[in-house]
């Protein structure tokens, strides 16, 4: 989008406004240094906004300490807040660097091997192995499943009435 809106305002600013727009253009190219930096700092930043808007530590550690409940070695209330927090914040953070990894991986790929109009991003990878993960696990659930079928119908068949 920022290429985009540099591109339609270059079209319409005088020549001499549009040399440093060139420039920022030029820049934010896909597979530039500058871009995949930029890439990998707005996976990083949502990453963490999405974590805190959807996760509230204090009514966690509210809930907890209402029901009665604890974690072992940490007081209940505002250090249970704290030591959520704490954990919260290293968890994302394994995951943040885990999902810029591999959504640069594939822009670095095609940046280094030149190649323009790649298709595949860090998105489409992270689908595929979560829908390969979720067919191998349904897949093994139905062949558990099915052994139990054949075991329920063997013991039927050999139990003897008792008269």
């Amino acid at each position: 989008m920022p290429l985009t809106v540099l591109q339609w305002a270059g079209n319409r600013t005088s020549a001499g406004a549009s040399d440093w727009l060139i420039t920022i253009t030029t820049f934010l190219q896909p597979h530039s240094p500058v871009y995949i930096s930029l890439y990998a700092l707005g996976i990083a930043f949502f990453c963490f906004f999405y974590t805190a808007v959807q996760f509230n530590s204090e009514e966690t550690a509210d809930n907890l300490k209402r029901h009665g409940g604890f974690i072992p070695g940490v007081r209940p209330g505002k250090a249970t807040e704290t030591y959520f927090d704490y954990l919260l914040n290293r968890i994302t953070v394994v995951g943040a660097a885990y999902l810029v990894v591999i959504c640069a991986i594939p822009e670095l790929l095609a940046g280094s091997a030149g190649l323009t109009n790649l298709r595949l991003g860090g998105t489409s990878l992270l689908i595929v192995v979560n829908v390969t993960m979720d067919t191998v696990s349904q897949i093994q659930s139905h062949l558990i499943a099915h052994q139990y079928g054949d075991l329920i119908k063997k013991a039927k068949l050999k139990t003897t009435r008792r008269t």
